[in-house]
């Protein structure tokens, strides 16, 4: 078949799939996550009222990204926190960044993260305490819950309103995406979060893993403890982690094998890694005129994402200066003070269209926090990439794009000017980086169906079949010595020791009938004698 027949099918195979749903509009509940992750999530959310479903939006009156206007139902519930709050404790957050690597489950329980997600737990008392809201949406006859689990609330949700639901997320903290989908991730191959480790890992770094872990299953609870308070009082009885996540019917991940490492998967979890990489679109005027005068040089897009608004002075003028020694024109999405040593080639904008960008022949490298949404706009795009990672998954997507030549990571708490100049230089003038992203953005763009679409079949799947037990693996009805066959082997053992004692027996019952007695006669024959 020739390849224009194939890239005309592939077109038609996601529309079937995606035809299967037509007609059978569902009802759906939203509970999303502010910030970045509303970005992709909203994109979802979008294609589904687009297809003619009923959804209902509950959000917190006050947030960053969702005040948004969305063509659906939005329902709003007070909070006990205000904007300048969550300004202050993200404010906080970042700069320590800058100061000291959060990148464990132990400094994220007693670091600067924890009174940002003090705030974020926080969302679902805030919504239950809503009593009106509550008997509205008991009053509606929903078919799935749609959410984001980073505050935990849509678990929730979803468990007090007996629901299927549909998670979409990057990942989960900790041990319980395992354990809720019951998919074992061996620690001898595959890395835990925030060690920055490759699934090929040396002696030293195994016996890290392992103690990784451990240390999340001792402390993860108390991380957690927040979430299992508000969780017991909305609850008619106190539940676990495990309760809250191992009834999610559909698992949308953010990543995709190409950033990946290989490693189980059970059926219920399905990867839309690059649901973010749409097709660029013709930049604006002001863009258009930047990268026009940039020359046979190009342009370097740089962005730390849209958490980050403020770098501490001192390392943003080691940055200025960094970027002042590369040819190439510098757009840098900052918002904080302006570095006195700016050079003439780096132009600071509050906002910048970073996929149109990226996507432009011009581009010649992309510096960027390592987050997933831009790492995967980098692949898509193909554009060489100098990652400058700060906090969560940042660490671990940074050493998997570098590990794969397609980019270079500097400790943004030791890097210097020369030392982000060089990784500049190296990315865009090695033309194996160049060749190495566009290799993965071939592999990763190589695929029957997109993401986007993969997601909204998967999430009218759960509404239109109320769920998706078949896709539970049997290993939840389990206890945990079952599930470790210690009963099956204690039986067995059991067994092989029963008749490993009864033929000692019968053999010492043998050897007694058939010497026993010969060597007593000889012996009373002796005594006889003397």
């Amino acid at each position: 078949m020739s390849p224009a027949i194939m890239t005309g099918l592939l077109p038609l195979c996601a529309s079937l799939l995606l035809m299967s749903g037509v007609g059978e509009a569902g009802k759906l509940l939203v509970v999303p996550m502010d910030g970045s992750h509303w970005f992709t999530m909203r994109l979802v959310v979008e294609k589904l009222i687009q297809r003619g479903h009923e959804l209902v939006v509950v959000m917190p009156e006050v947030s960053w990204q969702l005040g948004q206007s969305l063509n659906c139902t939005v329902k709003t519930y007070a909070t006990s926190y205000t904007l300048e709050d969550m300004d202050r404790e993200l404010l906080a957050f970042a700069k320590t960044q800058w100061k000291i690597r959060e990148d464990s489950i132990l400094s994220l329980s007693k670091g600067s993260a924890y009174n940002l997600f003090e705030i974020f737990f926080s969302h679902c008392r805030s919504l239950f305490n809503d009593k009106k809201l509550v008997e509205y949406l008991k009053e509606n006859s929903f078919d799935a819950v749609f959410l984001d689990p980073f505050d935990m609330c849509g678990l929730i949700v979803a468990k007090y309103f007996s629901l299927p639901s549909v998670v979409f997320t990057r990942g989960v903290f900790c041990h319980y995406l395992e354990e809720a989908t019951q998919c074992s991730y061996p620690p001898s191959y595959v890395p835990r979060n925030f060690l920055s480790f490759s699934d090929t890992m040396t002696f030293k770094e195994r016996i890290w893993n392992h103690l990784s872990y451990f240390q999340e299953r001792l402390l993860c609870s108390y991380f957690f403890k927040s979430v299992l308070e508000i969780a017991s009082e909305v609850l008619p009885k106190p539940v676990t982690l495990y309760d809250l996540f191992s009834h999610t019917s559909i698992w949308l991940l953010r990543t995709d094998f190409v950033l990946e490492h290989p490693k189980p998967l059970m059926p219920n979890m399905v990867y839309i890694g690059g649901i973010n990489c749409q097709q660029g679109k013709p930049l604006l005027k002001e863009f258009e005129a930047y990268v026009n005068a940039s020359g046979e040089h190009g342009i370097v897009v740089f962005s730390l994402g849209s958490m980050v608004s403020e770098i501490p002075e001192k390392k943003a003028m080691e940055i200025a200066d960094a970027l002042g020694k590369i040819p190439q024109t510098v757009l840098w999405r900052y918002t904080g003070s302006r570095p006195s040593n700016l050079a003439k080639n780096t132009i600071l904008v509050k906002w910048l269209p970073q996929n149109d960008l990226l996507g432009h022949p011009k581009t010649r490298a992309f510096i960027t926090h390592s987050g997933s949404h831009g790492i995967y706009e980098g692949i898509c795009n193909g554009v060489p990439m100098v990652m400058l990672p700060l906090f969560g998954d940042q660490m671990d997507n940074a050493k998997r794009i570098e590990t794969r030549g397609a980019g270079v990571t500097l400790n943004v708490l030791e890097m210097t000017s020369d030392d982000l100049a060089n990784a500049l230089k190296t990315v865009i003038n090695d033309k194996s980086y160049k060749e190495n992203i566009m290799r993965l953005s071939s592999l990763h763009k190589d695929r029957p169906v997109e993401p986007l679409d993969l997601a909204v079949f998967w999430v009218e799947f759960v509404m239109r079949h109320k769920g998706a037990p078949h896709l539970r693996p049997a290993a939840h009805d389990l206890t945990w010595y079952q599930y470790h066959s210690l009963d099956v082997i204690g039986f067995l053992l059991a067994i092989v020791l029963t008749v490993a004692f009864v033929t000692f027996k019968c053999c010492a019952f043998a050897w007694g009938k058939c010497f026993g007695k010969k060597g007593r006669v000889k012996k009373a024959h002796k005594s006889k004698v003397h």
